[in-house]
């Protein structure tokens, strides 16, 4: 499943390096792309809890998380 995680305080090279490193610690991860404000991560089955952990483990705010098939998201 693709989810893409809408971040904010992100504002450098850094802040993506330091996200991307996190999301890519989770065990479950196969792909994991991140720019400023905005990360997609493919996982065969992750919690949204467990993104949200991730990036606030790197110092940011999740504001948003969207499934590839959720029109709605979550985290509003």
């Amino acid at each position: 499943m693709k989810k893409t995680i809408i971040i904010e305080g992100m504002s450098c090279d850094h802040c993506v390096m330091s996200v991307k490193k996190e999301l890519e610690s989770l065990s479950c991860t196969d792909n994991v792309e991140v720019e400023i404000g905005k990360a997609v991560v493919e996982c065969s089955d992750i919690d949204d809890n467990a993104l949200i952990e991730a990036v606030e483990e790197a110092g940011y705010t999740v504001k948003e998380i969207i499934a590839e098939n959720d029109e709605k998201g979550c985290c509003n």
